[in-house]
């Protein structure tokens, strides 16, 4: 019996090992499709592309402060220069607070509505540590606080663009409660338009990788219509009002292309191939659109000035904006030339026929820079012309330029229509919008702030 039971049981032994084998054929695509389905629902957080963003982020900063504020305080006259370095640095400060409290929410707050997004974020509600963003690739994310921190630099950035409409002539108070009104009811639902994923504009196919519609075309019609409200500078055309100090413009806009590489390269999201093609398309349409700004001004006037290299300069950052990662370098340096001409006209020439007093050209710049540099994409994306192809579900050149028409005329009806009503209301709650006659012609660094920028 004994022996029996032992016979048995290596029976037993021998017919387990040969199910082994064919056990495990069975069992290693469910183990496989086990792990697949654990990379799935667990996204990967690249070191490097948290480092890229981080680095992006403080370089969009670099850009407002202290290079924006340095460009515009070159720009206007002595008596106004800490007044610009002020309303700059003031104004990102307050776009920072307001975008954690609630603009980050109304821009990505996971609403469905195609015009905001909703207050499920506001004072950054179920946002940790643990929390992420999507990339543009499957799989990979961002921690959520870098994505809130690199979105919140163009939150900053914007409004403060605005002020060189209404330089040297408005007050300090109207400047912080229009800036706070605009980022509400402008910018944070024309971003979500834009770049969310339920967004009006967004769903049509429209092209923006960077803010051409966002950033420069809403606060460029914003600057415009501010123009008109608030009216001429005193002496606008009979007093000198050339620029106090080119070598500090010229220093800032340096600090803008510098920072620009993050606003452009960072927008793509991660450290991959398309940043090192926004990299080179940002080099490249600055250039073309410096040296395009200063030929037309030897050939219009005799001289290339330090003036024109600046704001060629700023041209081509705005107008590779919303192309540098869907456009051939090739096709960048074309639009580069293009936009600095389209600026150059609309700052030399249809400035002055109508007579709106836009003291930094912001509108010139950046309103008409966004503007070709939007539409351009449509064109420029063409894989034929060296770019990466068009996302419009026809996949045409015609389909891809409409949805990028119409992405800019929603921006400059949203933005000027809105823009137009908050002058008012500020105006209205500030008791105008301008200083006193007096306090202007003395300047609004003693007037509104106590302090020079200069000490004789």
């Amino acid at each position: 019996m004994s022996n029996f039971k032992k016979l048995s049981g290596l029976a037993a032994l021998l017919a387990l090992s040969a199910a082994l084998p064919a056990f495990a054929q069975d069992a290693a695509p469910a183990a496989e499709a086990a792990v697949e389905a654990v990379a799935e629902v667990a996204p990967i957080i690249e070191k490097g592309d948290v480092a890229w963003m981080i680095i992006s982020s403080v370089l969009v900063l670099f850009m407002t402060v202290p290079g924006l504020a340095l460009f515009y305080g070159g720009l206007v006259r002595t008596k106004n220069m800490l007044s610009v370095l002020m309303q700059s640095v003031v104004v990102a400060a307050l776009m920072m607070v307001i975008w954690v409290i609630y603009g980050y929410s109304f821009a990505f707050g996971g609403g469905t509505s195609p015009f905001w997004g909703g207050t499920a974020k506001m004072f950054l509600s179920g946002v940790t540590l643990d929390s992420t963003a999507a990339t543009f690739s499957d799989g990979i994310v961002l921690p959520e606080y870098i994505f809130i921190a690199f979105q919140m630099t163009f939150a900053a950035i914007t409004p403060v663009l605005i002020i060189g409409a209404f330089a040297e002539r408005i007050k300090f108070s109207a400047v912080l409660l229009f800036s706070a009104l605009w980022a509400t009811f402008v910018y944070f639902p024309v971003a979500h338009m834009v770049w969310d994923a339920a967004g009006l504009i967004f769903n049509m196919g429209a092209i923006d990788f960077a803010g051409g519609t966002v950033v420069h075309i809403n606060a460029g019609i914003a600057a415009l219509v501010a123009a008109i409200v608030v009216g001429p500078r005193l002496g606008l055309g009979k007093d000198m009002m050339a620029p106090h100090s080119m070598t500090l413009t010229m220093v800032g806009a340096g600090m803008l292309w510098v920072g620009w590489f993050g606003f452009n390269a960072g927008s793509n999201l991660e450290a991959t191939a398309g940043a090192t093609l926004a990299v080179l398309n940002t080099f490249l349409a600055t250039a073309a659109a410096i040296l395009a700004w200063c030929l037309i001004e030897v050939m219009a006037r005799g001289k290339a000035s330090g003036l024109g290299a600046a704001s060629g300069l700023v041209a081509g950052l705005v107008a590779i904006t919303p192309a540098c990662g869907t456009t051939g370098p090739m096709g960048a340096m074309v639009l580069g030339f293009v936009a600095s001409g389209a600026c150059y006209f609309f700052v030399a020439v249809v400035k002055n026929k109508f007579g709106y007093d836009d003291s930094l050209d912001v509108f010139g710049i950046h309103g008409i820079g966004g503007i070709v540099g939007a539409i351009g994409t449509g064109i420029l994306a063409a894989e034929s012309l060296g770019g990466t192809g068009f996302i419009t579900e026809a996949g045409t050149m015609g389909s891809q330029v409409m949805a990028q028409i119409k992405g800019v005329v929603i921006t400059i009806v949203w933005s000027g229509v809105g823009s137009l009503v908050l002058l008012y209301i500020t105006k209205m709650l500030t008791g105008g919008l301008r200083v006193s006659a007096d306090d202007e012609r003395r300047g609004l660094d003693q007037t509104s702030h106590g302090e020079s920028a200069y000490h004789s």
